[in-house]
């Protein structure tokens, strides 16, 4: 353990209440706990570590008042990280058991749609399935005007109807796919 000797006495004047002492040695024992830390556990990972040195913080902190100002600070110090060190490790091995790492997950995955999007697709794909089930004659109206939304002169031209005769059967399209679909004659399409 490589620790200042001034530890002991900047730890004494913290817990008699002196600020810039308990600066001075949280300055100076963060980079050693982050070394004790990665030899003590050599496998955790750089957030592991982090967190080790931050709960050992915590608990230095909270425990101040129990360092005893005759003994050196660096085995206090040390018994602490020991003991957050385990707790946080024990705590990460048993969350990992029942989580999912995200980390090799495609951006796009339909994992992280929301449920509104997830809706949207099942709402879609039953929308297609009930044009598939319409006639043909419906499904090219119900294309050309709502999907391509081309106007009515252009879809009567083509289809080689009359504008009212168009509106009729794109009317009649989508009562039959509301039929389809269930949808009250309100809603949907």
């Amino acid at each position: 353990m490589v620790a200042d000797p001034a530890w002991s006495e900047w730890l004494a004047a913290a817990q008699e209440g002196d600020r810039r002492a308990y600066g001075r040695l949280l300055r100076a024992a963060v980079p050693v706990l982050r070394g004790w830390a990665r030899a003590r556990w050599p496998a955790a990972s750089a957030a592991d570590i982090e967190d080790i040195v931050q709960e050992t913080l915590l608990a230095l902190h909270r425990s101040l008042a129990l360092y005893d100002p005759a003994r050196p600070a660096a085995p206090f110090l040390f018994g602490i990280l020991k003991l957050r060190g385990a707790d946080v490790l024990r705590q990460r091995h048993r969350h990992s058991r029942r989580e999912t790492p995200i980390d090799d997950a495609d951006e796009t995955s339909v994992a992280f749609d929301t449920n509104a999007v997830q809706e949207s697709h099942v709402e879609q794909a039953r929308l297609r399935a009930a044009i598939a089930l319409l006639p043909p004659r419906d499904r090219e109206i119900l294309e050309m005007l709502k999907l391509r939304q081309m106007s009515l002169r252009d879809v009567a031209g083509q289809l080689h109807m009359s504008v009212p005769a168009v509106k009729i059967a794109s009317f009649r399209a989508v009562r039959r796919l509301r039929a389809a679909m269930k949808w009250p004659s309100g809603t949907g399409a």
